[in-house]
């Protein structure tokens, strides 16, 4: 598994441990009955969902596969399904 790509790209794990820290901002805020610091934690899970997409953008998230590595990929597939 170690050559296989799963999504961990730093695009993804930035996007996703700011949406933690606001999900635990909100979650505090929550229970402490205070309505401004829940809006402020939902923003920041917010703001998480932003720099990800905007860190995919600026190409630190998983590059998309070419024509060729697609057609490989099928004729793969294509093989083993007629091996089986």
């Amino acid at each position: 598994m170690a050559g296989s790509a799963h999504g961990h790209t730093p695009a993804a794990w930035t996007g996703v441990i700011i949406s933690f820290i606001g999900f635990c901002i909100a979650g505090v805020f929550m229970v402490a009955a205070n309505l401004p610091g829940f809006w402020a934690g939902v923003g920041v899970i917010v703001l998480g969902g932003i720099v990800g997409g905007g860190m995919k953008i600026a190409g630190l998230g998983m590059p998309k596969d070419s024509d060729a590595v697609v057609a490989a990929r099928e004729a793969a597939s294509e093989t083993a399904r007629a091996r089986a």
